[in-house]
């Protein structure tokens, strides 16, 4: 089943409600299974080279159905550089994004950027529990 709008949006909202908590400024993207932007909005304040950050690792969590933390160890291995790189470039294989399953499938993926690693991570899972 496809992500939503109003899903992506509610995603977005629990991300920066989270980050509200942490009392930090992030960027957060919603991509679909295919890797494209669904929803992104950059709270007031939050770097601007967040919102590449919040995109790419929801692209590569979206890629691989996997939390892109998952993925940063193995970065240089030929298949993530391959699939990655065939994908654009766009993917960013470090902590921050998740993926949005249901019933096994990878609907897509939430990803944040702004904060550290793990309050990236805690933002994006606060997106997703919205569902």
């Amino acid at each position: 089943m496809a992500i939503t709008l109003d899903e992506a949006n509610k995603m977005v909202a629990g991300a920066i409600a989270k980050a509200g908590e942490l009392n930090i400024k992030i960027n957060v993207a919603v991509v679909d299974a295919g890797g494209r932007l669904l929803a992104f909005n950059r709270m007031d304040g939050a770097i601007w080279g967040g919102m590449y950050g919040s995109q790419g690792k929801a692209i590569a969590s979206a890629a691989f159905g996997r939390s892109s933390g998952e993925l940063q160890e193995r970065a240089e291995s030929p298949i993530i550089k391959g699939i990655l790189g065939a994908e654009g470039g766009h993917g960013i294989p470090s902590q921050g994004g998740l993926p949005v399953k249901r019933n096994g499938v990878t609907d897509g993926a939430v990803g944040v950027g702004g904060g550290t690693s793990q309050e990236d991570e805690d933002c994006a899972a606060a997106g997703i529990a919205t569902l």
